[in-house]
């Protein structure tokens, strides 16, 4: 890889990787996992950044490289995941903001339990869920990430919507 090439890498990788973490957490559930999953979506990258570097959408496309690593886990082992009651540190707004002033506890309370709520989604429905919202993508963005059509992100994220809606975690723990 050219100097450039590789300090073009450099920026991506720093500025992409607090998001990178957040969408493999909501994927995984585990923080340590999430950082795994992270460093092996930007391994690949880096492998490919020549075809990353001139996608239209670099986001999608790395996206797409995080969604697949999280798959493969799964074939290439069953994973039990594991609920853990912390989030993972990274600079970013909160998917909280805008819901009034709320003290860290209380936020902190209300991301675990939205957690909760996100894993007990099949893997697909929270995959669409987290690219949608949480990784601000478009349906044509996310539909790209996923390689399905833009029909079955739309049918995965309203039948995901409608579980959240009735989730337990959601109605008892609080969304206040």
């Amino acid at each position: 890889m050219k100097d450039a090439d590789e300090e073009d890498f450099r920026q991506f990788m720093a500025s992409r990787w607090p998001s990178l973490v957040r969408l493999a957490y909501g994927l995984t559930g585990d923080r340590d996992l999430a950082e795994d999953l992270a460093q092996t979506t930007l391994a690949n990258v880096y492998a490919s950044w020549s075809r990353v570097n001139r996608a239209e959408d670099r986001d999608a496309y790395t996206y797409r490289i995080l969604v697949n690593a999280n798959n493969g886990r799964f074939r290439k082992r069953r994973v039990i995941e594991h609920f853990v009651g912390h989030a993972p540190a990274v600079e970013h707004t909160s998917a909280f903001d805008g819901l009034g002033p709320v003290d860290e506890i209380e936020a902190s309370d209300r991301r675990a339990v939205l957690r909760a709520a996100l894993m007990d989604l099949p893997p697909k429905q929270r995959a669409a869920v987290l690219l949608r919202y949480f990784g601000d993508l478009s349906e044509a963005q996310t539909a790209a990430v996923l390689k399905c059509s833009v029909g079955t992100v739309k049918s995965q994220t309203s039948v995901a919507l409608a579980k959240l809606r009735t989730s337990p975690h959601l109605l008892e723990g609080g969304a206040r």
